[in-house]
């Protein structure tokens, strides 16, 4: 299977599986549409990392990979279906005499945003939160890209940026939603957005999805 030898893993398996889906894993029991694997490899790429269990069953049941096409549509994923190309690091593990499973592993991208070609044709970046792949809020994209710039950001004492991160640290674990920051300081959106962009591309505000939506949040 793809040159691919399988080594002996059925507690290894019983171990990731029994974590069931979550930021860091996903089961695919079969796999047939490139454009909905770049989604799961984008949102790995850009949290943390990530693997997928191929020939495991959104139940946890393990049956084994039946095509090693399953492969191949993966690396199209990776390569054609993701913007900049990924690296996928296959290991094959034998559950048993019949079926063997193969783990998927995504390393979290060092250029981000990542993104993967939609059904329609069109670029989206995705993030992994919990189980699901989601859409990362637009000022995560913008600030994933000014971080890759060249150049510093210059910050000036009080002001706006103080009064932005005032308002986040009395917020506490609710955050702030990033469309109440214009009327919050009295500033039109885009100089908001400008705003939140550069506190968060040098660690001073983070993003959380909670409850169905992104807040800012001081970091961890």
């Amino acid at each position: 299977m793809k040159d691919l030898q399988a080594i002996r893993g059925r507690r290894y398996l019983l171990d990731l599986i029994a974590e069931g889906e979550h930021e860091c894993q996903d089961f695919k029991f079969s796999i047939t549409d490139a454009c909905k694997i770049a989604r799961s490899i984008s949102a790995f790429a850009n949290r943390n990392g990530g693997r997928l269990l191929i020939g495991v069953k959104d139940n946890g049941t393990v049956a084994g990979v039946r095509n090693e096409e399953d492969i191949y549509v993966v690396e199209q994923a990776a390569e054609m279906y993701c913007r900049p190309a990924q690296h996928v690091e296959f290991t094959a593990f034998r559950y048993d005499a019949s079926a063997v499973v193969i783990r998927a592993s995504i390393a979290r991208a060092d250029e981000r945003p990542v993104q993967a070609r939609d059904a329609d044709g069109t670029w989206s970046a995705y993030y992994r939160v919990a189980d699901e792949n989601i859409h990362a809020h637009p000022l995560m994209v913008a600030t994933w890209r000014r971080r890759t710039r060249s150049g510093g950001v210059v910050l000036r004492a009080g002001g706006c940026e103080s009064a932005l991160l005032e308002r986040v640290a009395a917020a506490g674990e609710a955050g702030v939603a990033p469309d109440d920051v214009a009327a919050m300081l009295g500033m039109s959106r885009r100089r908001a957005a400008g705003l939140i962009t550069r506190l968060a591309a040098i660690g001073l505000l983070d993003f959380r999805y909670a409850g169905g939506a992104f807040r800012l949040v001081a970091p961890d």
